[in-house]
């Protein structure tokens, strides 16, 4: 039976070892649009940016270990078309690729930001190894450098070139980073901190070009979107992502029928999670990581379930944090601990069960966390 893999990032990079890992010796291709191996995309924004970590260390696998292991890995080669029907994937290089099992695993683009664009100054984003490497020289330079969007990526990267020396202003329309996410209460923390260490922070405010017009360098953080594109086209069904059961498998978009030998994992994954008890889409590497080894299992004839609750973490200065599971910014919210010293848990609750728990700097919080969220009981502050 062969397998083939769109999309070579994390999600499948993984796959491909963990058929290989699980004991599947039919053919695998790994069908890669970038000119890299498989590589994880948290260190370009995290150790990798900062210059803590080599580039290296990114890699799923030296490329040598994909021909070590049979795995047909095609880099710069991206998936044009899929017929379901005849089970065949066009490429940009003219050739086809036939299946007998399809995982799709596009992940995501950075969503353009034309007001960044239309200001004259330099633009960038943060999506692959080559746009680090921009903000990476362009912080060793100083400067002035404005960062729209305070999401996750976008506190990251204000955060590395605050350490690497520049003068940093950071532009939000909401009234707190990350209020959708964290609510107000945790979110003010996260605002403290980089006015803390000399971020100029502008929260509730729309960008203009005028704004923009004194820096060096403008970095778009405005979020990402999933690509769909090739799957919307096949005939799957796309809602916010491709629609996806509880073992990752599509459906048809006119039929409603499950397509069974069509799995979708990652950024593009639209789930219905059998513990949230509802869809979820989660652009993070936890669950590249995890969806991609049920994927995998599912691929070669197995008939699992991913339940895993959705995980994340971030490093800004001298904070670590780790978040596990997904609520919104109208739960209520529990913390024990210290905000003001970002040393803290914090639990969300909806309807009085937890739904969502993170930690700042107590890194013996986690097992608790996930404990706390798949039982829904808050625990009581140590």
């Amino acid at each position: 039976m062969s397998i083939v893999i769109v999309g070579a990032g994390l999600a499948g990079g993984t796959a491909a070892t963990e058929l290989r890992e699980q004991g599947y010796e039919g053919p695998v291709v790994l069908l890669g649009a970038e000119q890299h191996a498989p590589y994880e995309r948290p260190p370009l924004s995290k150790g990798y940016l900062l210059g803590n970590d080599p580039i290296d260390d990114a890699f799923v696998h030296p490329v040598e270990w994909y021909a070590e292991h049979d795995v047909d890995l095609r880099m710069g080669v991206e998936a044009t078309a899929v017929d379901t029907d005849a089970h065949v994937v066009h490429t940009s290089t003219g050739g086809d690729v036939t299946y007998e099992r399809l995982l799709l695993a596009t992940g995501a683009e950075p969503r353009r930001l034309a007001v960044a664009e239309e200001s004259g100054v330099p633009t960038a984003y943060l999506r692959t190894i080559e746009d680090s490497n921009r903000l990476k020289e362009a912080f060793a330079d100083g400067g002035r450098i404005a960062v729209v969007g305070a999401g996750w990526i976008g506190l990251e990267v204000a955060a590395a070139a605050r350490t690497a020396g520049c003068d940093v202003t950071v532009f939000e329309t909401a009234d707190l980073p990350l209020l959708r996410v964290l609510g107000p209460t945790v979110a003010q923390a996260f605002a403290d901190l980089h006015r803390a260490h000399g971020v100029d922070l502008r929260l509730g405010t729309q960008v203009s070009t005028a704004d923009l017009s004194g820096a060096d360098l403008v970095v778009a953080g405005v979020g990402v979107t999933p690509r769909v594109a090739l799957a919307e086209a096949a005939g799957l069904a796309v809602d916010n992502g491709v629609l996806v059961d509880a073992g990752l498998r599509t459906a048809h978009a006119e039929r409603g029928t499950r397509v069974p030998s069509v799995l979708a994992v990652g950024d593009i994954a639209n789930h219905a999670h059998p513990v949230l008890g509802r869809r979820i889409r989660v652009e993070h590497w936890d669950t590249a990581i995890n969806q991609a080894k049920v994927a995998a299992h599912n691929l070669a004839g197995g008939d699992e379930v991913y339940d895993t609750l959705p995980y994340f973490f971030t490093d800004q200065y001298d904070l670590g944090m780790e978040y596990v599971g997904n609520a919104g910014a109208d739960d209520e919210v529990v913390v024990h601990g210290s905000l003001e010293k970002l040393e803290f848990r914090a639990f969300w609750l909806r309807e009085g069960r937890v739904v969502a728990a993170m930690h700042a700097n107590d890194w013996d919080a986690t097992d608790d966390l996930r404990a706390a969220v798949a039982s829904g009981d808050l625990p009581s502050a140590p």
